[in-house]
């Protein structure tokens, strides 16, 4: 498990007692009464270098309340967040998740989530009949993944995601492990029915390292723990301080869309909305976009138009079809 919090503790002491609601009124009122509650909790599945921009955007524009996140992978936050939820006692205020199975069931049940309040939602550049499942779920950007490799190893880069097949890479390679999470599961598929039906096997020969989230096969690269990978979101920050390092996206490339919401039983509810129409903002979108595309046109560093980006198929990636393919990659990957 990879959890990351941008504080030394969160304690239960502050939850919630039960399902919780914004204030009635207009959004001033709003973001008064966030401005009482003086705090707020983020769960995002985002790497960390996009959690402390958007941090420092926010603190920019509201100083008066106090962002903090947990990050972790999916499979790490769904589950408190639906234990939060049976047992009314919340901590995270805002959740942003890729699981497209969760996202679905959450967005048809609606009881995971209050009902959306903000102005950016109703931006016509973001699209709201587009960008929104049951004004609960709300788009907010889009992973982008592509290949990597450390430069000072792999002089003429990768063209194709088989090129990390070279003998010559054994055992230098960074893969992700789709272990309990959806969208790494879509994201080997895709690469089976794009780069042949034994790529994963392939792949797996390949004795690499093995990584739970994509932001750590970009710190391996960066320090040569491993020289290729098939698999990384696009290395933008790291090619622009001068890391040695580089990426390309493959063609056909592979990308998941992240959507956010309020919790039901979010502790500072008021606090909450402004924090979820802060990210679809065009501050909000700014701070994100490293390396993901986004859900707002015209972003500077975006990779792409987060609406293009096909979300994986939520009525495939069942519980029991992850559980089976992760189950079939650790006995190619693990032995």
């Amino acid at each position: 498990m990879l959890l990351a919090t941008s504080t030394v503790a969160l304690s239960a002491c502050g939850s919630s007692g039960g399902d919780t609601a914004s204030v009635e009124g207009n959004w001033e009122d709003v973001v008064s009464a966030a401005e009482e509650e003086g705090s707020v909790t983020l769960y995002s599945s985002q790497n960390t270098t996009i959690l402390d921009s958007v941090k420092a955007a926010w603190n920019a524009k509201y100083p008066n309340i106090t962002l903090e996140y947990v990050r972790g992978t999916d499979a790490d936050l769904n589950p408190r967040v639906e234990v939060e939820n049976k047992t009314k006692k919340g901590i995270a205020d805002v959740h942003v998740v890729t699981d497209t199975a969760w996202i679905a069931s959450a967005a048809d049940s609606g009881s995971y989530s209050q009902e959306l309040r903000g102005p950016s939602f109703d931006n016509p550049e973001y699209d709201r009949d587009s960008s929104i499942k049951n004004n609960r779920l709300f788009l907010n950007v889009a992973a982008t993944f592509g290949m990597g490799w450390n430069t000072d190893a792999v002089a003429n880069g990768l063209a194709d995601p088989r090129d990390v097949l070279a003998p010559e890479y054994k055992g230098r390679v960074g893969v992700v492990s789709p272990v309990g999470i959806a969208s790494y599961v879509d994201l080997y598929d895709f690469y089976r029915k794009n780069f042949g039906d034994d790529y994963q096997e392939r792949l797996a020969a390949q004795e690499p390292r093995i990584y739970p989230s994509a932001l750590g096969i970009a710190q391996a690269l960066t320090s040569g723990e491993i020289v290729v990978a098939p698999m990384v979101q696009p290395l933008v920050q790291e090619v622009a301080a001068g890391a040695p390092v580089n990426w390309a996206l493959p063609n056909p490339s592979w990308g998941t869309p992240f959507y956010g919401h309020v919790t039901a039983v979010a502790p500072h509810p008021n606090a909450a909305q402004v924090l979820a129409d802060f990210l679809v903002s065009t501050e909000g979108q700014t701070a994100q976009a490293i390396g993901v595309a986004t859900a707002l046109p015209g972003i500077a560093g975006a990779t792409a138009d987060a609406h293009e980006v096909q979300a994986p198929d939520p009525a495939k990636l069942t519980k029991q079809y992850v559980d089976q393919q992760s189950a079939e990659w650790e006995q190619q990957f693990l032995g």
